[in-house]
């Protein structure tokens, strides 16, 4: 049917339509055509500038514009660090793990390794966070700790490579709040298994506590486990090595003096 045979009011409201239609793609058209008629330093720019100014999304839209535009370049590389940063900071955690793997993979030898690096186990770091935080009120069974062990892999591996690195000090000190992190999560399961009477399981896993994070402060306290542990299953000298072993290195520790399950000091949460 042709336009002039529909009724006058559809028409006008048909007319009304196609313009309102074509205004918007004129608009998205010359959002576009601002952004490709910009040279890479300017597009780096206006990415810089909104990143700065909150809007990430816009900002991750801009630099992986720029990472297509200057393909092999360093100013790509530098756009998709920058754009893996900005999608963390818009909450987009599992695309920024992406993007950091691809650069870290495509990218060996590149001079932005280290951050590479630091923000990958960054990205790990903060999700565990929450869980971190709230640990000590919680009632744990089993739990995944993938996360953290990532997060210490990628700063141990920072600092191995690059220990001269700016991010290195940093990194040092949350491998230090990991691995004490990591040392309360065993600490916690083994207690968890000895009120309930799951006393092999609770030695078990307060000897690996022991044996995998020594001079970590839950250490004392695991001791302690396999000793009552060891105690309830009738093994009288494993129950004694474990009570040499703890008065040897705790010989003031409240556990033996009877001083029950608040250990001393600050908590474990509380080094970093």
């Amino acid at each position: 049917m042709n336009l002039t045979q529909l009724p006058r009011c559809t028409l006008l409201s048909s007319l009304a339509l196609l313009v309102l239609v074509a205004l918007v793609a004129g608009c998205g058209s010359t959002a576009n055509d601002d952004a490709a008629a910009m040279s890479t330093e300017k597009l780096y720019a206006e990415a810089k500038e909104e990143a700065a100014s909150g809007n990430y999304e816009k900002a991750a839209q801009l630099y992986e514009r720029l990472e297509g535009r200057a393909a092999g370049t360093l100013i790509a590389q530098q756009a998709q660090l920058e754009r893996a940063w900005v999608l963390y900071k818009s909450g987009d955690r599992v695309g920024a793990q992406v993007v950091v793997e691809r650069f870290i993979k495509l990218n060996p030898s590149s001079t932005g390794l280290d951050y590479a690096l630091y923000l990958q186990g960054l990205l790990n770091f903060n999700d565990n966070l929450g869980f971190l935080g709230n640990l000590a009120r919680q009632e744990l069974s089993e739990r995944d700790q993938q996360a953290s062990r990532d997060s210490y892999q990628s700063f141990r591996q920072l600092i191995e490579r690059f220990p001269r690195s700016k991010y290195a000090a940093d990194a040092k000190q949350r491998m230090n709040f990991i691995f004490n992190s990591l040392a309360a999560y065993e600490l916690h399961v083994a207690r968890y298994y000895l009120r309930r009477g799951a006393y092999v399981a609770a030695a078990a896993r307060a000897q690996q506590a022991v044996q995998e994070f020594q001079g970590s402060p839950s250490a004392e306290e695991a001791l302690y486990i396999m000793v009552q542990s060891y105690d309830k299953l009738g093994l009288d000298e494993l129950r004694d090595d474990a009570r040499r072993v703890l008065n040897k290195n705790f010989p003031d520790s409240e556990y033996l003096a009877g001083g029950g399950w608040a250990p001393k000091g600050r908590a474990w949460w509380q080094f970093w």
